[in-house]
């Protein structure tokens, strides 16, 4: 038996050390000990140890990492979007349906204009939370689908002092100034989107994907902060829009993610036309 045992371990020290050998394509010519290299892989690293002309001394180290290799399917868990959004109004103020929705409460009040629901630019944002998205490899890593499922959150903040109204859902001038004025509208979206990568297995590179989302309303308040009434907040759909469509796009330069997205539907069901859009940084592994 301990013969046995001392066979097994003289096969695997044999093995180990033609393993250690050149794997890359060893010089046949032995009297050429200057280009002579010991390669080693270790998974995705290549180790090199070329001889120094001076034999005296030791061998110089070098590792090279290979691309690895991308998977069939992977996941990302938790990706965070932070952005910038707007409105596209292309609401024809002068009709019966604008009028019906933006009412005149007071003598005297002229009718609504598109200056009245001027948004704060510099404050109006799209956050969203991206529960989990997957990528399916369909081409070697350069071609992939990009799915998954989150939440959208807009925040579009009034420079006027415009109010909701819940029931019935209209919105009106108010008699006070608000210090915060917003209306917020948040989503449970699906986004689908196609993805070019030109660097398969790299974090470096260029990636772009474009396609388009689906959302629902799960959420909305007027949200509004003054100094007669102080902080208040009044939840209703306003006559939203339940149903959201988007075209969405993504660009990668390198671990900088960039993202984009614009409303096929406007935002309310009926008396305005307003097109959210947005843009802004993704935080995202991949």
């Amino acid at each position: 038996m301990r013969k046995i045992y001392l066979l097994i371990a003289t096969l695997m020290v044999g093995a180990a050390s033609f393993a250690q050998t050149d794997t890359t394509g060893t010089n046949t010519n032995k009297t050429d000990t200057k280009n002579d290299a010991d390669t080693i892989k270790v998974g995705n690293l290549i180790i090199i140890r070329k001889h120094k002309d001076n034999q005296s001394k030791p061998k110089e180290a070098t590792v090279q990492k290979k691309p690895g290799k991308p998977s069939k399917l992977s996941t990302n868990w938790g990706i965070l979007d932070i952005g910038f959004a707007n409105l596209r109004d292309e609401t024809d103020y002068g009709s019966a349906d604008a009028a019906d929705y933006l009412k005149t409460t007071r003598a005297g009040e002229k009718p609504f204009t598109k200056d009245d629901l001027n948004l704060r630019a510099g404050k109006t944002s799209n956050v969203n939370l991206w529960i989990v998205m997957q990528r399916w490899n369909i081409a070697k890593g350069y071609l992939n689908l990009k799915y998954g499922v989150g939440i959208e959150m807009f925040n579009f903040r009034y420079e006027n002092s415009v109010s909701y109204h819940k029931s019935p859902a209209y919105i009106f001038r108010d008699s006070i100034n608000f210090t915060k004025n917003k209306l917020y509208a948040g989503y449970l979206t699906v986004p689908f989107m196609v993805n070019v990568n030109t660097s398969p297995g790299r974090k470096k590179g260029l990636s772009f994907s474009g396609g388009v989302s689906a959302g629902y309303l799960i959420g909305s308040r007027n949200k509004q902060i003054s100094a007669e009434r102080g902080k208040v907040k009044v939840k209703g759909d306003f006559d939203l829009e339940p149903f959201r469509l988007a075209y969405i796009g993504e660009l990668g330069i390198g671990p900088i993610r960039l993202f984009g997205s614009y409303s096929m539907r406007p935002l309310h069901e009926h008396g305005l036309k307003q097109y959210p859009y947005s843009l802004g940084i993704r935080l995202s592994n991949w």
